[in-house]
Order: structure tokens, then C-alpha cells, then sequence
């Protein structure tokens, strides 16, 4: 297909704003990288001396993993230019509704620790890091590894909406079709929930993050953090190909009705 289209340059976002939990890791490791470790550029998780062995990248047969790339950026570009229209009007409904950039990104980590920027269209108040400190006390999960706030004041009108059908979610488009995640697979975590995860939790990082996955069919938010992570080695351990069509069959239907999301 060419060459991957540009994401938004990172001036329309300084900082990031998530959805609940803090990116970012702890300090004190003594790197000067606040926990990074940085070789030819490739940022990887490892304050934690268990996480290198435990996130190792699975092989897939070589078949798999072409048909699986080849449809990400097939099924990827195809839908990316055919949502530059929505896209378009979305980024005028954020700017009208509230104060703030279109766009923001976020730290998340991908399959074998890696870290890469995610985009998203902006679905809060400009300042929801800055009042993050008021709603931690509402997290639904209480664990810090799947922040959840039903309700969440700090989301705007318009990204109530956004979130509700998961058009916030349409920029990892970019993100698809430049290789960094994939269409189908275990939703990327952020740093700091990475490293609250026991051996079992980061197992979901042995294969490609995705923009939907099997959990996200299966409930989306209304599933709890353990019924999240069995659903990912569920799925880890059937891939296939065509469980990857099914699934995205099925994101459709979810995404259309807007069952489980919040």
C-alpha cells in the first residue's frame, strides 16, 4: 500500500490524558529514564526483573503472521480513508463542544513491552489529568490495572458519544496500519498498569495489542479485569485467522448498538 499515512504530529497533544490511570513509570531504578530502556530506539518496559521472560513474543506460523499483517493493513487502510470523512466532522464537533486539541496521545505498551504512542480522539475536558487526583477514589475494578470510573465527569457531551459507539478509538487506525498494533488482539495497556501485572496479567503482551479483541465482543466494559484477562489467553491460545474475521464481524455488531460501553 505504500507508504502508511502520517499520524497527527504530536503538537496537537502535549502531555497525554487517559482514561483513568497515570502513564508513566515509578522513578528510582537508576537509569535516568524514569524506567525506560531505550536500544535503536525501541523504548521497553523493565523495572521488574520478571517482565522481559514473561512478555517474550510468541511465534506464530509464518502464514498466520503475513495473512494477519496483510489484512491490517489492507482492512486498515481501507477503513482509514473511508472514516477521513467522519474523522473530519468529529474534529469539529470536540473543538465546538469544549476547550482543547482534537487529538491526544498516550503511552500504551505493545506486544513484547514496547512502548508506542497511541492515538485517540479527545473524549475529556482538556484538564482531566489535573482532576484525575477526584475520581481515583471511583474506580469500579479498585486495582489500578484496568482503571474504570462509570460516569466519569471529567468526559465531555460529544465524547460521551464518542465513547458510547467507540469513535474515539478510529485514529489507532494510524497506529494499525503503521505496524504498531493490529486489528485484533489484546487491548495495550498503559506503563503503569504493566507494571502492577502478575505473570498470568502479562502474558497478554506475548502477541500483538489490538484495536478490538475478543473481550471487547464479549461484555466491553462490563466485564471485570479477571474476565478481561481470561478472555486474552482465550484468545492467545486459539488465534487464528479466522477468529481474527470473526471478531471483527462481531466488533461491528457491538460497536453499532454500543452494548457494554461507558
Amino acid at each position: 500500500m505504500g507508504n502508511p499515512p502520517s499520524l497527527p504530529p504530536p503538537s496537537l497533544r502535549k502531555g497525554e490524558q487517559n482514561r483513568g490511570a497515570t502513564a508513566g513509570f515509578a522513578r528510582g531504578n537508576g537509569n535516568g529514564r524514569n524506567g525506560r530502556n531505550e536500544r535503536n530506539g525501541v523504548q521497553r518496559i523493565h523495572p521488574r526483573a520478571d517482565i522481559p521472560r514473561a512478555i517474550a513474543p510468541l511465534r506464530d506460523k509464518p502464514v498466520y503472521r503475513f495473512a494477519k499483517r496483510a489484512m491490517d493493513l489492507i482492512v486498515g487502510g481501507l477503513l482509514l480513508l473511508a472514516a477521513t470523512p467522519l474523522l473530519a466532522l468529529l474534529a469539529v464537533a470536540i473543538r465546538l463542544d469544549s476547550w482543547g486539541p482534537v487529538f491526544f496521545w498516550q503511552t500504551r505498551v505493545g506486544e513484547g513491552g514496547r512502548e508506542f504512542r497511541m492515538w485517540k480522539l479527545r473524549s475529556m475536558h482538556d484538564d482531566a489529568e489535573d482532576r484525575l487526583h477526584h475520581v481515583a477514589h471511583l474506580d469500579i475494578h479498585g486495582h489500578g490495572r484496568h482503571f474504570k470510573v462509570l460516569d466519569d465527569p471529567r468526559v465531555t457531551r460529544v465524547g460521551g458519544l464518542l465513547r458510547r459507539f467507540s469513535l474515539d478509538e478510529l485514529p489507532q487506525l494510524f497506529n494499525v496500519v503503521r505496524g504498531e498494533m493490529s486489528l485484533v488482539g489484546p487491548r495495550p495497556p498503559i506503563p503503569a498498569e504493566v507494571l502492577r501485572y502478575s505473570a498470568r496479567e502479562l502474558h497478554r503482551l506475548t502477541v500483538p495489542g489490538g484495536l478490538t479483541g475478543l473481550w471487547q465482543v464479549s461484555g466491553r466494559s462490563l466485564l471485570s479485569f479477571d474476565q478481561c484477562i481470561k478472555l486474552d489467553h482465550e484468545y492467545i491460545a486459539n488465534r487464528s485467522f479466522f477468529r481474527d474475521l470473526v471478531i471483527l464481524i462481531r466488533t461491528a455488531l457491538v460497536v453499532l448498538t454500543g452494548h457494554g460501553a461507558y
